[in-house]
């Protein structure tokens, strides 16, 4: 498969080949995020994007998690989308910033019920004794809120937006000969190169 990025940005590019990946991939919204504590110690999880347009890519999640806390006190990221069946990857990294609590609240009531009480019921990344424990916060809160036509977005639930530095298209090709294209910001354009596989 080829497609030549012809385009001096990355978005339009992205959106492609995003596109693409929906007709062939199970969850091609999947992305890897990657974080790093303050002192640069790292972690990595895979999350789904739920938004992107030329402000950047956005995901959701429980404010006292773990990836939340490294978000705060160091407020960079980097994402990986690979679509095996494409053989393509795209890489991101950039600087994050919390979505606007308008953005937050209509994502969340998009959100399926059970989903949305599951935010409740969820003490993301802290221990728990065993499943039965969950589970009994999910009844708790599924009867707290039967009586309501709208289940409200938790205050320590929200989502980022990483605003991308670097974007790297990858395009796998015959004898590792990849094809990679890089796109890094300069202010309010972008200088594009071609990289050695």
């Amino acid at each position: 498969m080829t497609d030549q990025i012809a385009e001096d940005e990355p978005f339009a590019p992205f959106a492609r080949w995003f596109e693409l990946a929906a007709t062939s991939e199970p969850l091609a919204e999947t992305m890897t995020l990657a974080t790093a504590t303050r002192d640069g110690a790292p972690s990595v999880r895979a999350v789904l994007l739920m938004g992107a347009d030329r402000r950047g890519f956005v995901f959701y999640t429980n404010f006292e998690s773990r990836k939340t806390e490294e978000l705060f006190a160091n407020p960079r990221a980097a994402l990986c989308f690979h679509w095996k069946s494409l053989q393509r990857q795209v890489r991101i990294e950039g600087f994050v910033s919390v979505v606007s609590d308008d953005e937050a609240d209509a994502y969340f009531a998009s959100r399926p019920r059970d989903s949305q009480i599951g935010a409740w019921a969820s003490d993301q990344s802290r221990p728990v004794a065993d499943r039965s424990e969950l589970e009994r916060r999910f009844a708790s809160f599924s009867r707290q809120y039967a009586e309501c036509s709208v289940v409200p977005r938790p205050a320590y639930w929200s989502g980022f937006r990483v605003a991308p530095e670097r974007v790297e298209f990858w395009q796998e090709r015959p004898f590792r000969l990849h094809d990679r294209v890089l796109f890094t910001r300069e202010g309010e354009r972008w200088r594009k190169q071609r990289l050695f596989p």
